[in-house]
């Protein structure tokens, strides 16, 4: 962290204090970006970006109030953003603003990179990951886009926190398109997390996934597409995680659930139900920013609380929503370190860190063999749903039919649907296996913040609607 700017943070809240604020908190924040973009094994750009500012929030008048300066050159500047932030408090609404007590905090976090990332060597993955999806048959195009961020943070309040976090993310997106007699398929993959280069090259991970997708997307040009019907879905990590996101991770965030922050990604169904009963026994759900490594790995959130494991759903029952120090006071619970904005630029909302469907003791061949009729759903790909979460559609990479316990056709162009409350019922079984996969896109407020965090969980059961779509 530049000893400047986060000097600029200390002085921010102690001017802020000095001229009546009832709260005052800084984040002082850098970060360098680096990333290629390659197709086709042809180098299409290179960039790098620096960024750094000052993120400033005041409570004055009992309204909130929000500055930003970026890359700020004096401390004059940042002056007058506090003193605009406290006349715009003077002509609001003033409601009552309570805020659950939090300890006070000093301390540095540097996250573990074992081999730091640079910019040629992930250039060099690129071309490796770009020839290996290349040489697959049927394969028209790649694209294969590394980059890597080194982040800086630093919080101080008028509560007396201190906070500076450093560290690392590093990920590759790749995308294969195969196209054979009319028929065009496509296949992805995001790799990588909260660490240096060994996120995507221990055990030849991101190379082994480059030759996987590739593979698929060759394949998915002679597969079929599925009829309508309503049957036993069993779906893989990756497909559960992007489930997990839609519609049990928004839905839990509790500014949502009382109807605070609708954009984007809308509100919740289960408002007001609390203590009830709203899955089968087999669906526990939680948030885990303590998971080393994934891309919602962190200490502290971004209102200076401590992160834990938050239990979400236990055995079908909803238990918790994740807080902020407000909601917190309103929900009579505590703030569950999920406090957090893109960066300096935004207030900080309500975000997931890591939300997850706990694993189960189920083997997965096992439950598929169970199945005398159905679908295995693999691997994320689009959602489509409601402002409630409660109608949901999402497609998948592809599908493979289950007939009396045997894998057979591969299908292409697969959406699975249903709604919330029917779905969570029919989970009948969790494996004992589990991952976590990289989300770098999932956008919340107003103006729209885009956020990577963490989502996962088991192979799980259940039941659905399935079809193919064009």
């Amino acid at each position: 962290m530049d000893i400047e700017l986060q000097d600029f943070a200390d002085r921010a809240v102690s001017y802020a204090e000095k001229s009546g604020v009832e709260y005052c908190d800084a984040r002082a924040e850098q970060q360098e970006r680096k990333s290629a973009l390659l197709e086709n094994n042809e180098i299409e750009y290179v960039r790098t970006n620096d960024d750094r500012g000052i993120g400033i929030r005041i409570i004055k008048n009992n309204v909130w109030s929000f500055c930003s300066i970026t890359n700020p050159k004096s401390f004059e500047q940042i002056k007058d953003a506090i003193d605009n932030s406290i006349k715009s408090t003077m002509n609001n609404k003033k409601i009552k603003i309570s805020m659950y007590p939090n300890n006070l905090k000093k301390t540095k976090i540097d996250y573990k990179v074992v081999k730091k990332p640079e910019l040629e060597e992930i250039i060099k993955i690129g071309f490796e990951c770009s020839k290996i999806i290349l040489e697959t048959p049927k394969i028209k195009k790649s694209i294969v886009n590394p980059w890597y961020t080194l982040n800086s943070k630093y919080f101080v309040n008028s509560e007396g926190s201190e906070i500076l976090q450093n560290f690392t993310d590093t990920i590759v997106d790749m995308i294969s398109i195969a196209h054979e007699s009319g028929i065009t398929q496509s296949v992805n993959i995001t790799e990588g997390g909260r660490g240096g280069l060994e996120q995507i090259i221990n055990e030849n991970k991101i190379q082994q996934s480059a030759k996987e997708i590739a593979l698929k997307a060759s394949q998915l040009t002679l597969a079929k597409p599925a009829k309508e019907e309503n049957a036993t879905v069993v779906m893989n990590p990756d497909f559960v995680a992007l489930l997990a996101h839609e519609i049990l991770g928004h839905p839990s965030e509790a500014d949502r659930v009382l109807g605070k922050e609708m954009a984007w990604a809308g509100g919740a169904w289960w408002k007001n139900k609390l203590g009830e009963k709203i899955g089968s026994e087999n669906l526990n759900v939680f948030d885990d920013p303590t998971i080393k490594e994934s891309l919602g790995w962190y200490q502290f959130d971004d209102e200076g609380v401590e992160t834990k494991k938050t239990t979400l759903v236990e055995k079908g029952v909803l238990k918790n929503h994740m807080q902020n120090r407000e909601t917190a006071q309103i929900f009579n619970s505590a703030p569950t370190g999920n406090m957090r904005a893109t960066n300096y630029r935004f207030m900080p909302l309500i975000r997931m860190a890591c939300t997850c469907i706990g694993n189960g003791d189920w083997n997965v061949p096992e439950m598929i063999k169970d199945v005398k009729h159905g679908y295995l759903i693999s691997n994320m790909k689009i959602p489509s749903i409601d402002m409630k979460r409660y109608n949901w559609s999402i497609s998948c990479q592809y599908a493979q039919k289950i007939e009396n316990g045997e894998i057979t056709d591969l299908l292409r162009d697969v959406i699975v649907m249903g709604t919330a409350p029917k779905f969570f019922e029919s989970i009948d079984a969790c494996g004992n296996d589990f991952t976590v996969r990289p989300i770098t896109n999932c956008g919340k407020g107003d103006p729209m913040q885009s956020m990577i965090m963490g989502n996962g969980g088991p192979t799980i059961r259940g039941t659905a609607t399935v079809k193919s779509v064009n």
